[in-house]
């Protein structure tokens, strides 16, 4: 009897095969990572079966070679951007998420002030962290659900914009980014690195900077763990052509002293008006500087630096959001007024139990009670509260009187600021003495090929 010619064929994969796999510790194949993303995209394979992929993923890693074959198959599930009918260099940045971090909505125009392009699709909140897109909705009117033809209009207007993922875009990762947030497998560097990277990747960028947050109030609290995940991302950069930067930045305190969506806007507005707390206006210099440095508007860091000062000095980023709002619809009174924000209908004062000094601050458990007041989501199905969060008062190392704030909630439900501040009351270690010499908010940078 003759036997029957191979079939060239792709055999359709069984999804509880490739999650025994991962389980069992196996590398699976680039072909079996893209009939499960895919079919997941599709609607073919359910939420409880990528879930379990997701924990098995957590649990036993990824290999590179895994990473980089994720990364690919979610870049081109949508679209890859051909920004090239506009002149300057495209540059973004993207952090790996803290409680507090609202340097996208400082850099964004300070950076395109400066004379590069800068096209930001970004983010929800994540876990405990917050998300760029729930802190501009927090501005009454403002679309982030541009189409691309929108996107690129604002972009050749005022040479900035920022949205959230299109149907266009990485709409792998979209969906399992949403999926990620409520299953309790958000910490994976390899899953971290294929979501940044595939939505970064696609948006047509010629560099990329990296924020990658290391401490209590980071996912990746290790900075060893920190170091690879930023290494990932550069490695993979570096495959698909892009210059990419990564700099390992200190999160074991909330940045600036606003945790929520209205209130961190108002921060930023502080920042770009020249004031604001000291370690957001720094680290949002040394940002800038690092992008103006890969888009070549500047020849080193201290000149970076320097243009940063001057462009917001100037009120020449403050004009570059003002110009993003108005095309992107949202309310301009709230640029001069921040009052006009969203604001929650009661404030309660956390006040120190005792005497002494800040030792350290659980930051995690900050941006959790922020999530629990509703300023972002504990279901995949959650609304965000934009008037909701915490203004932190006391930072790691300030001197405390016993019955002083240490921090004030803003919330809109009893039950909800009951449980936010059992957690703010378990965060706060007050010493007899100050701690020691804080550690740099920029602990590490990493370049090109893993070099420091």
């Amino acid at each position: 009897m003759n036997s029957l010619p191979a079939s060239t064929a792709t055999v359709p994969l069984r999804v509880v095969d490739v999650i025994r796999k991962k389980r069992d510790g196996q590398e699976l194949s680039r072909a079996e990572m893209e009939q499960l993303v895919t079919g997941y995209t599709r609607g073919e394979i359910p939420d409880y079966q990528v879930s379990a992929w997701l924990m098995a993923g957590v649990l036993r890693g990824f290999t590179r070679q895994e990473t980089a074959a994720l990364t690919d198959v979610m870049l081109h599930s949508g679209q890859v951007l051909d920004l090239s009918q506009f002149p300057p260099k495209k540059v973004d940045k993207h952090s790996t998420g803290g409680v507090g971090d609202k340097t996208s909505l400082v850099l964004a125009p300070l950076v395109a002030a400066g004379g590069l392009l800068v096209p930001m699709i970004s983010g929800r909140g994540l876990g405990h962290t917050g998300g760029t897109l729930d802190k501009l909705e927090s501005i009454p009117g403002f679309n982030v659900h541009l189409s691309l033809a929108e996107f690129r209009r604002v972009l050749g207007s005022c040479g900035c914009s920022m949205i959230g993922q299109t149907e266009e875009i990485a709409p792998a990762d979209r969906k399992l980014y949403a999926l990620r947030d409520v299953t309790g497998t958000v910490e994976s560097p390899y899953l971290i690195c294929a979501s940044i990277m595939s939505k970064k990747l696609a948006e047509g960028i010629d560099a990329l900077l990296l924020d990658v947050k290391t401490g209590s109030g980071a996912f990746m609290k290790d900075e060893a763990q920190a170091a690879l995940l930023a290494e990932l991302m550069v490695e993979t950069g570096e495959r698909m052509g892009k210059r990419v930067v990564a700099l390992i930045t200190d999160m074991d305190q909330p940045l600036g002293h606003n945790v929520g969506n209205a209130l961190e806007v108002a921060e930023a507005l502080e920042i770009l008006r020249g004031g604001g707390p000291s370690d957001l206006r720094l680290l949002s210099l040394e940002l800038a500087a690092w992008m103006f440095a890969l888009g070549g508007a500047s020849d080193s860091l201290p000149e970076g630096r320097k243009a940063a000062v001057q462009l917001i000095d100037s009120g020449r980023a403050l004009e570059k959001f003002r110009a993003m709002v108005e095309l992107q619809g949202g309310d301009l009174s709230v640029i001069d007024r921040p009052g006009e924000l969203p604001r929650s209908n009661h404030s309660l004062e956390v006040a120190s139990p005792r005497n002494g000094y800040v030792r350290t601050i659980a930051s995690e458990a900050i941006g959790t009670a922020s999530v629990i007041l509703g300023g972002g989501r504990e279901r995949k199905e959650d609304s965000v509260d934009p008037s909701v969060g915490i203004v932190v008062h006391k930072k790691i190392g300030d001197a405390v009187q016993r019955n002083e704030p240490l921090v004030t909630l803003y919330y809109n439900s009893e039950s909800r600021a009951a449980r936010a501040r059992r957690l703010i009351d378990e965060s706060y270690q007050i010493s007899d003495a100050p701690p020691g010499k804080p550690r740099p908010l920029v602990r590490r940078v990493i370049q090109a090929s893993g070099g420091n």
